[in-house]
């Protein structure tokens, strides 16, 4: 997948560039911090209790989606704020996901730096996917996510353009596909 070259984000102050191998640490403590976050709020369902650098498999994803998927990476001043994964489709490891019947982007992963909360980093990288989708020609752009806590993530999903489309369920873990066309 073919990254364009860094984006300003004006509204939110920050610069969305391509990332790449290098930032694997920065994804990497953006996740655990994530992690820390929601299960101080009590969600232990969403992404468990360890710190993802420490989950079965957890650096071995990041380091494919800095080499093999698209990454980008939000920081208003050099410093990693966000970071927004895309792919040309769902994770293979979720076959409960319906592939789409066109071409499409996919977010694979998008996390924020919980200490910069409310500052609209999450919702300035799903425009910034949103376009990257029109850069490619195409009008798709999925994603999946956690539909348990009451579906507070669906609903940041919903508010950001997206449309729930299918719930699936893996294991014990409810999820829920949203999609948006963009064009």
């Amino acid at each position: 997948m073919r990254l364009t070259a860094a984006a300003h984000d004006s509204a939110h102050g920050l610069r969305i560039r391509p990332g790449g191998p290098g930032d694997a640490p920065a994804v990497l403590g953006l996740l655990d911090t994530a992690v820390a976050w929601m299960n101080s709020r009590g969600n232990t369902e969403q992404w468990g209790t360890v710190p993802y650098s420490r989950t079965e498999g957890g650096v071995e994803r990041v380091r494919r989606y800095v080499t093999e998927c698209a990454p980008h990476i939000a920081e208003p001043a050099g410093t990693p704020v966000g970071a927004l994964v895309l792919d040309s489709g769902p994770s293979p490891r979720m076959p409960m996901i319906k592939p789409a019947d066109e071409p499409e982007r996919y977010v694979r992963l998008l996390v924020s730096d919980r200490r910069h909360a409310g500052r609209g980093i999450g919702s300035a990288l799903l425009a910034h996917a949103a376009e990257e989708t029109r850069r490619a020609g195409l009008t798709l752009l999925r994603v999946d996510c956690w539909a348990g806590g009451g579906g507070d993530l669906v609903a940041y999903y919903a508010r950001n353009g997206f449309t729930p489309t299918d719930a699936f369920v893996s294991g014990t873990w409810p999820g829920q596909v949203l999609a948006r066309r963009v064009g």
